[in-house]
């Protein structure tokens, strides 16, 4: 076998593999990495180098290596875009956390979400009890976006956003 289709081959095994594996893994894994969670890509990472090249330690079949990992990513992207049904197997849908102050401690605990992690997005979020939240939810992305149940004070949050600084201001 051509040494670089075997190395496009082994590529694509780990690919699916490790989509698979983030998929079962939970989506929020992804937007709230911790040092573990870095540490634990970073060996990931060099683990699975040499089951896609193999024996291959050469320019060329890194090259061929990340050439065809970026090529399935792109292709995966478009195909998620077009395909409803393969989009909603890979990607998971937000769910609601809390509705009208009520939390769903079911869904918490699946979702290995600690009361910490909620209190701390509910902060962020200017809020400081269950009561006033209208809506949690998880997102796709694994952020916790909130809505206040109180009007007012969710108007006050928009003028106050915070802004990140350029590295032009002072």
């Amino acid at each position: 076998m051509n040494p670089y289709l075997d190395i496009a081959l082994r590529s694509t095994a780990v690919y699916v593999f490790m989509l698979v594996a983030i998929r079962l893994s939970g989506k929020k894994e992804l937007s709230q990495l911790n040092a573990t969670d870095v540490v634990l890509i970073l060996l990931i990472s060099n683990a699975v180098q040499n089951a896609m090249v193999g024996q291959n330690t050469s320019l060329i079949g890194g090259i061929v290596a990340a050439a065809v990992l970026f090529l399935l990513n792109y292709i995966l992207k478009k195909t998620l875009f077009k395909n409803k049904w393969l989009r909603e197997l890979i990607n998971d849908k937000p769910q609601i956390l809390i509705h009208n102050g009520k939390l769903d401690f079911t869904l918490l605990s699946r979702l290995g979400i600690t009361n910490d992690e909620l209190h701390e997005s509910m902060r962020e979020h200017g809020i400081d009890h269950f009561l006033d939240v209208k809506l949690a939810t998880l997102e796709v992305d694994g952020n916790i976006s909130i809505i206040s149940k109180d009007e007012h004070f969710k108007n006050i949050q928009i003028k106050h956003k915070r802004k990140h600084k350029t590295l032009g201001d002072t």
